[in-house]
């Protein structure tokens, strides 16, 4: 069985998405028209990648864009590139923040895209889940696993093969090659385990968003689905 075709089989508990409205829909629900031909897509997480990572933050005042992420995005979404983040949020399982108060900075996030970035997200996905005491998955969302991306990818006629992850850990990274996308580590201090493995190789390891967009734009057309070549990256080789 296929990554799309297992999908299928899960409950509607498993997965949530918040839309544009504030209110999160079920998994499963009916998919917006899709466009004739797929297009590829730029998979951005929230926390330490777009915005600086302040934990569990709902607060819309405290949203800070990373450094040149408003520029890099604004030269992606022109070159053809929707735009979606996919992002852990593990503290609604905990309790510590609600689905409207992330809905209210969401609003507040996609506002100052369209205003200070010149760009409209595609979609906004997220893990409600928490993971077990050592850190792992327990659903077929949390990243590292693949499943929000590949959920966005039926939604929205995404082309993976031409798609990229970006992240600030590994996790990401490997959420991305699970879904058939190449990744690219954005180096901003989230990574600190540095745990190796092909998955986890991202095809770029950067410091900043405009290498980012550069990255993406020279990178040569994909030849198939295969893990990405090492990066130059002493640490990523751990």
């Amino acid at each position: 069985m296929n990554a799309f075709a297992s999908l299928v089989g899960l409950t509607t508990r498993a997965w949530a998405h918040v839309g544009r409205t504030g209110g999160a829909r079920p998994f499963f629900d009916d998919p917006p028209p899709r466009p004739a031909s797929k297009q590829p897509a730029i998979f951005i997480d929230k926390d330490g990648t777009l915005v600086e990572n302040v934990p569990y933050n709902v607060d819309p005042a405290l949203l800070r864009f990373m450094p040149n992420a408003c520029e890099a995005l604004h030269a992606l979404a022109a070159a053809g590139y929707l735009l979606v983040v996919v992002t852990n949020q593990s503290g609604l399982a905990r309790g510590l923040f609600t689905r409207r108060q992330f809905a209210q900075m969401q609003l507040v996030l996609e506002r100052r895209l369209r205003r200070e970035a010149g760009v409209e997200l595609t979609d906004l996905l997220l893990c409600p889940h928490a993971p077990d005491e050592r850190g792992r998955p327990t659903c077929l969302c949390r990243k590292p696993s693949a499943g929000m991306l590949l959920r966005a990818a039926l939604r929205h006629r995404i082309d993976l093969a031409r798609s990229w992850m970006v992240g600030d850990t590994l996790d990401d990274v490997e959420a991305g090659h699970r879904a058939g996308c190449r990744g690219i580590l954005l180096d901003s201090g989230g990574e600190t385990l540095w745990r190796a493995s092909p998955l986890r190789r991202p095809h770029a390891v950067c410091a900043d968003w405009l290498d980012v967009a550069q990255a993406i734009r020279t990178a040569p057309a994909p030849a198939g689905l295969g893990v990405s070549p090492p990066p130059q990256h002493p640490q990523a080789l751990r």
